[in-house]
């Protein structure tokens, strides 16, 4: 690609698409100035004059709008049982020859927890998209790679950053990455779980503007798009097969947009990786589970209609609720403002679009319906908040036909809205992030293993068409982590849990590929072995939409395995 296309990848002036360029060619014609990306065999981005974009927008379907995906964060070793393992002779895992993949904010390269006790590092490489003066993957072809040698150059530099310049803002990848894969700290009570285990890291770039102004994203929020991360997945996977290694990827992000049944590009994507021998995904459910941004109803064909009641909190101006209907329904909803202006129902059709300017509240709603998503088969109603009035805003939602039918409503994830923002009667099942959704990564939920409950805002299952999700449940409230400038903080949510639980699978395929116990394991038999594994309580009954199938137990995992195998 030329100078002129990596601009398009980059540049605001530009809207991606992703779209599965064999099942539907017809697209590629509708943008003529588009830059066609391919991906892989299933999915190209096309770069569009965002201009076009807008013209054409009511011809796009959902599915090839990225979605947006924020951080999943708000005593550990001993409550997996990690050092158990490590003190077992027969085992004495570290992660050995086991590479760990962090897809996030990037990493500080320069925190002792991340060198080998020469000094030299223990990352294979950064690939930095949001710098673009030096090589970038060349299927990818953004963003700057940074090798293991420019790392131990700079290292040794007195300005380190002036040879590799990339750094972790937040420290939220650095965290993830310690938590994985830091070396021990005993004076701070700090174990990584898997320290022998090398990294790579990609640092995510920010979302397109664009793409935040359309599914209205505040400018202040931690946001990445769904191509950069499914191209961030693409690239760990390729750095493994060329170095004939065993990996794991670990995902710290997650989106509550889509369809929550593992559909979507990116679940489709880490499904791929996840089936490959010597592959492990594991990915967060997310931390929405008691913040009231998720409603289900149903809708009894003799009533005809289920009332929505949406609290709107001072501040949270821009922002969106999709409304996800079960077959064999179709819906439709009516709105009334918080000052009492009121939008009759806007009837169902197969591409309704909508522009509501109220009166005397100065708010605009976009409004899409599609009675048929591509993705999913099932009706989507998009609804765009622009200057949202605070207070209580009631939408009736109608379901036509003689079946009973129900549906779905997601307010967005994180920081992307403020917690003054929740429905008046919210559910808390199903609320499980993309990708958390898809079939085959280990999807990964949090308790507190001072007094084994569950984190108040983890994520519930299933997914909305019923696959268990969560399997396992990790620590992951008040976890002793690596942060900025060398500092140890206890941090909480899922994206802990999931980077603890990354560990724990290395440790899982260092004995089954690396010392050759199982060569050719894949996700699918890591969460078998996790599943077998897990504690559970006799008072519970399991798989259950909270914990899953249990309590993450590495030592018991590894026993079981060790049984099987007769040693």
């Amino acid at each position: 690609m030329t100078g002129e296309d990596r601009e398009k990848i980059i540049g605001d002036e530009y809207f991606d698409l992703i779209i599965e360029y064999r099942s539907n060619p017809q697209i590629i014609e509708m943008f003529s100035n588009a830059t066609v990306h391919i991906m892989n065999e299933y999915y190209a981005i096309l770069h569009v004059p965002i201009i076009q974009f807008l013209e054409m927008a009511t011809n796009i379907r959902y599915a090839e709008i990225p979605l947006l995906f924020g951080l999943t964060d708000e005593i550990s070793l001993s409550a997996s049982r990690v050092l158990n393992l490590r003190s077992t002779a027969a085992f004495n895992l570290r992660g050995e020859g086991v590479i760990i993949a962090i897809i996030d904010t990037g990493i500080d390269y320069t925190n002792p927890v991340f060198r080998r006790p020469d000094g030299s590092t223990k990352i294979i490489s950064i690939w930095d998209q949001a710098i673009q003066t030096g090589p970038s993957p060349e299927d990818a072809n953004f963003g700057t790679i940074y090798t293991r040698e420019q790392i131990n150059q700079a290292l040794i530099a007195d300005d380190p950053l002036t040879i590799v310049p990339s750094v972790d803002d937040s420290g939220h990848g650095t965290m993830l990455a310690g938590i994985a894969a830091g070396n021990d700290v005993e004076a701070e009570d700090f174990y990584g779980v898997a320290p022998s285990a090398d990294l790579v890291i990609v640092k995510l770039r920010q979302a397109k503007q664009g793409i935040r102004r359309f599914f209205m994203v505040p400018d202040t929020s931690i946001c990445f798009q769904e191509n950069h991360i499914m191209w961030a997945l693409q690239y760990c996977n390729e750095v493994a097969r060329q170095l004939n290694r065993p990996l794991v990827i670990c995902l710290g992000i997650g989106s509550s947009q889509g369809g929550h049944t593992g559909r979507s590009p990116i679940s489709v994507t880490t499904d791929i990786i996840a089936d490959l021998p010597n592959r492990g995904v594991v990915v967060p459910a997310g931390n929405e589970g008691n913040l009231g941004r998720h409603y289900y109803g149903a809708i009894d064909p003799d009533i005809g209609s289920n009332t929505v009641e949406l609290n709107v909190g001072e501040g949270d101006n821009i922002f969106t609720i999709e409304l996800w209907g079960n077959p064999p329904g179709i819906y439709s909803i009516d709105i009334l403002s918080p000052a009492g202006e009121y939008i009759p129902r806007i009837p169902p059709g197969l591409k309704v679009s909508r522009v509501i300017s109220f009166i005397f509240e100065n708010t605009v709603i976009f409004i899409n319906y599609q009675i048929i998503e591509s993705q999913t088969g099932d009706q989507l109603i998009l609804i765009r908040f622009e200057n949202a009035s605070p207070g209580i805003w009631r939408f009736n939602v109608y379901g036509h036909g003689d079946l009973a039918s129900g549906f779905h409503m997601w307010l967005p994830m994180g920081d992307f809205i403020s917690r003054d923002t929740y429905f008046i009667q919210p559910n808390i099942y199903t609320t499980v992030l993309s990708p958390g959704s898809a079939s085959l990564p280990i999807t990964v939920t949090t308790y507190n293993p001072v007094n084994n409950n569950l984190y108040v805002n983890s994520s519930r299952g299933y997914t909305r068409d019923d696959i268990i999700k969560p399997e396992i449940a990790a620590p992951g409230v008040n976890y002793l982590a690596p942060t900025l400038n060398h500092t140890f903080e206890p941090v909480t949510g899922t994206s802990v849990s999931t980077a603890h639980t990354a560990g724990v699978v290395a440790l899982i395929l260092e004995w089954g590929t690396v010392r050759g116990n199982d060569p050719g394991m894949d996700t699918g038999v890591i969460k078998n072995h996790l599943i077998r594994g897990a504690r559970r309580r006799p008072n519970i009954v399991y798989p259950n939409r909270d914990w899953g199938y249990g309590i993450l137990d590495i030592l018991k995992v590894f026993e079981n395995m060790r049984a099987d195998i007769g040693v």
